[in-house]
């Protein structure tokens, strides 16, 4: 069946197409009784505007535009995308709004991407995640008075609103957790330090490490299991090898305990491991990884409100995600014994 359209609305009522317009989109050039007869004659045959067609006479393109940076062949591993989008999802399909998105190959062309979207409505407005140190896309967004919430620090999120957690609260959990389980040598396989939340848990790691007279360290790496494997072994074949590392995935956390058994360092006899986010991985594997449980996908859809809201008109606040639990489990142990550390 064919799909209605305005020239379907404008036939039946005897008005021009510029009238049926005007009504459908609550603007003025019409009577109140021609507008009352436009409006049931589209309910009546099923008549739906595209978005597109809505962008293009003022309204709202009624979708929310999401880029990543990172590689295809990761977001089927990446746990914490997945269950972001899911929470965004969960907040956006109740209120017909879709969520359009793609991936880039750096910053420079998600900007070209914003600057598209906007020029053509294809989105109300864009969530920003993988906020880095002098963040390129801060600036565009806000010259284009394109509305945007961010995934990261409010210290990097200039003056767009910000979903963020707090990095040095969850390190003094992992570091306290460790810390009375007897280590006093302690990594992390973190990631980029041009990644906003990689220099925050860097720099809390090793504030609060030396205020309980830990030595720590990080290490960068790229979220990869390759990365995370060639991390681990540069760190147990040094002359002070950790007696526990903190990964900032899953992927590079089954890496790095796969490299150490080739080694022969066991889990976690010899080597504790705990990870940042948790997931059904960190559960499945054994030994089962300690992991910090945060609620990403309530961190989606509260991104996914304030984004509504800033569409609207508003100017919604930052807003600091609950407190991540520790989920002990069988990766760490005490320390093993100070001969061999």
């Amino acid at each position: 069946m064919r799909r209605p359209t305005i020239a379907d609305i404008a036939r039946r009522a005897g008005v021009t197409k510029a009238a049926v317009s005007f009504a459908l989109n609550g603007q003025p050039g019409v009577s109140a009784a021609t507008r009352e007869r436009i409006l049931a004659i589209a309910a009546e045959i099923g008549f739906e505007p595209s978005s597109a067609a809505r962008a293009l006479s003022g309204g709202r393109a009624g979708a929310f535009g999401l880029i990543i940076d990172r590689p295809a062949r990761m977001l089927g591993v990446e746990v914490f995308f997945m269950q972001l989008i899911s929470g965004i999802q969960a907040e956006l399909a109740p209120n017909h709004i879709t969520l359009q998105f793609t991936l880039a190959e750096d910053q420079a062309e998600q900007i070209s991407l914003y600057r598209t979207w906007w020029a053509q409505r294809r989105v109300d407005g864009v969530f920003l995640v993988d906020l880095q140190v002098r963040d390129r896309r801060i600036r565009a967004l806000t010259e284009l008075g394109m509305p945007a919430v961010v995934l990261g620090t409010p210290r990097g999120s200039g003056r767009l609103p910000a979903v963020w957690q707090d990095d040095r609260a969850a390190t003094e959990t992992v570091v306290g957790h460790l810390a009375g389980l007897g280590h006093r040598r302690i990594a992390r396989v973190g990631g980029f330090a041009r990644y906003w939340h990689s220099r925050l848990r860097t720099d809390a790691l090793a504030q609060v490490a030396g205020v309980a007279g830990i030595e720590a360290v990080s290490v960068a790496a790229d979220y990869t299991a390759e990365h995370g494997a060639q991390a681990t072994l540069e760190l147990l074949k040094g002359d002070a090898p950790p007696t526990a590392i903190v990964y900032d995935n899953d992927v590079m956390a089954v890496a790095g305990t796969d490299a150490a058994r080739q080694l022969g360092v066991r889990v976690p006899a010899d080597l504790s491991v705990v990870v940042w986010d948790d997931s059904v991985i960190c559960e499945l594997v054994r030994p089962a990884f300690t992991a910090l449980r945060r609620d990403i996908p309530a961190a989606g859809a509260c991104a996914a409100r304030m984004l509504r809201e800033a569409v609207a008109g508003e100017r919604p606040a930052s807003v600091r995600e609950a407190p991540p639990v520790l989920e002990v489990r069988d990766s760490t142990a005490a320390a093993p014994d100070p001969a061999r550390a």
